[in-house]
């Protein structure tokens, strides 16, 4: 009889095992496909740029592209709070089902739309539109996934098995960036430029096919199965969740505390670093595909190892130490990567470094929503519309009221052209003319129109780029074990959805929008980096004073 028991025993724990494998697996290879859905405008926002916001100066478009971007991001709060109600309500799998339906068209209808110079403004009206119905889809998708493997999870190794799901944001985008890469070498860059761009778009239709089979297999949570028959599953989840200060307080903790600090890390890692070699550094882009998948591809096994330390020494720790990390070496890790991409850029910085010596009444901020505005009424704006364009890092330095602006390159100075006092044939002619000699000033001085291949040390910015994925790795690893941990089990997917996506959407989808903005307002190529150094350290104070340890919680409380 003992050895019947031990059998039966030993079944029961194969079964659960190959069960958990095959909830993991088809929960992380779902989400994959999802990230890949959603990442594939972030990739490609420099192409898309040029196809839907071509009316518009060339920092404006760019701008604008980076804000659609965030458009996604911003409605992924409100897709937590409708989906995640609706989870609480009716169940973790036919939740994300529903999600994933509408991911996958929003993302196969982009592959269709028309461009800006055949529709004019409908063509980026639409695209936003689409990036809203990605958005509200990805909100409810995440919270979803985590908590079904979290309910699956056995106690002890519930940091583990949700690292898996970690993985899957970073796979997506390494997936992302395979199909980005294998359809530029196979047509061209000219062809991907002009309608190759469309391919990955329109394969997606593909993966949300795969996706929904693989997802249909799963059965819901046992956690909420038990919940459903006792009928202790919440009636108000909105309402418990956020109408109350004990549950609100944690929430409010779990954002400031965790979440947003995580957020701006995980963008900075992945893709401020993408924007800055393309944008900034001006590598060209197959390049920049190729080494960042390289350091996603050495950095992704860590997800799993952040994951299961903290199943051993506690999640905190481990977030708080790479928002910390990442706060303290920004700065050096981008200037070095500057140093290893483009040395001949970071060289001409260093040797001839560029300053606009202007009356700061006279400068506009080179940013314009309508796209109407050439920047060229005032001589501030002529100076510094041009090194925008040019890329070039400078510094503003005051001058008299009234006096025209002056472009210092090392110990050269151009005096720019008084806008105020010139008009027609004259005014064209004079920007143009200095526009030419600035052009001029700064080859010789060094700076180059674009990185040389032959000079970029490959080895060392994959180094550096795998040091920004490593922190990704520490703060994202062990997230979804602790947001799960934090709430009970009646109101998790509304209470941890939305602390979740307000500080991904907000706080971190916003951060390359930001950061360029900081750059083109200020000119300092480095200056956009100060936004995700302070809101990790405010990560860090808050999380320190404030944030609970969850390793160890049960979670069908």
């Amino acid at each position: 009889m003992a050895t019947e028991a031990e059998a039966a025993t030993n079944d029961d724990a194969s079964v659960t095992s190959q069960n958990s494998k095959l909830v993991i697996a088809a929960s992380s290879l779902g989400t994959i496909f999802e990230w890949y859905d959603f990442y594939l405008y972030g990739l490609l926002a420099t192409i898309l740029t040029a196809q839907f916001f071509s009316g518009v100066n060339e920092t404006t478009g760019f701008i604008l592209a980076l804000a659609a971007f965030a458009a996604g991001f911003f409605v992924r709060p409100f897709g937590a709070l409708v989906f995640g109600r609706i989870g609480d309500l009716v169940g973790r799998k036919n939740t994300f089902l529903v999600t994933m339906g509408i991911m996958g068209f929003s993302t196969f209808a982009v592959g269709l739309l028309p461009s800006y110079a055949t529709a004019g403004i409908l063509a980026p009206t639409l695209l936003v539109l689409l990036r809203l119905l990605q958005g509200l889809a990805l909100g409810g998708q995440y919270g979803g996934a985590a908590i079904y493997v979290a309910e699956h999870a056995p106690e002890g190794k519930r940091g583990f098995f949700t690292s898996w799901i970690q993985t899957t944001a970073t796979l997506g985008l390494f997936a992302t960036l395979l199909i980005v890469i294998g359809t530029r070498s196979l047509i061209g860059e000219e062809a991907f430029a002009s309608w190759g761009w469309r391919i990955p778009f329109l394969l997606s239709i593909l993966l949300l096919g795969v996706s929904l089979w693989i997802r249909l297999q799963l059965n819901e949570s046992p956690v909420y199965q038990r919940m459903k028959a006792e009928g202790a599953t919440s009636k108000a989840p909105l309402t418990e969740a956020f109408g109350r200060w004990s549950n609100l307080r944690l929430v409010l903790i779990a954002l400031f505390g965790a979440v947003a600090g995580q957020a701006v890390v995980w963008y900075t890692g992945q893709f401020y670093a993408l924007f800055f070699l393309e944008k900034t550094l001006k590598l060209d882009g197959a390049s920049t595909n190729i080494m960042i998948a390289a350091a996603l591809a050495l950095g992704t096994p860590f997800f799993v190892f952040f994951g299961w330390l903290s199943d051993r020494i506690g999640r905190k720790p481990i977030i708080l130490t790479g928002c910390l990390l990442a706060a303290l070496t920004y700065f050096p890790l981008f200037h070095a990567l500057a140093g290893a991409v483009n040395p001949a850029l970071a060289a001409a910085q260093s040797r001839s470094p560029v300053t606009i010596v202007a009356d700061p009444a006279d400068c506009s901020v080179q940013f314009d929503p309508v796209g109407k505005n050439k920047f060229d009424r005032r001589s501030c704006d002529i100076v510094k519309a041009f090194v925008a364009k040019a890329g070039v890092s400078y510094e503003n330095q005051s001058a008299l009221p009234g006096s025209p602006a002056q472009l210092v390159i090392g110990d050269n100075v151009l005096n720019a052209p008084d806008a105020p006092t010139l008009a027609g044939d004259d005014k064209a002619g004079a920007i143009k003319a200095f526009q030419t000699s600035a052009g001029e000033a700064l080859k010789a001085a060094g700076y180059p129109s674009k990185a040389d291949p032959a000079q970029v040390n490959h080895g060392l910015a994959i180094l550096l780029l795998f040091v920004l994925v490593l922190y990704v790795t520490m703060v994202y690893g062990p997230i979804a074990a602790l947001l799960v941990e934090l709430f009970p089990a009646r109101i998790r997917y509304t209470s941890m959805s939305l602390p979740y996506h307000i500080g991904n959407g907000w706080f971190g989808g916003f951060l390359p929008t930001i950061a360029f903005a900081i750059v083109a307002a200020g000119g300092n190529i480095y200056s956009g980096l100060w936004y995700p150094v302070g809101v990790a350290l405010l990560t860090v104070v808050v999380g320190l004073l404030l944030l609970p340890e969850t390793r160890g919680r049960a979670v069908a409380d």
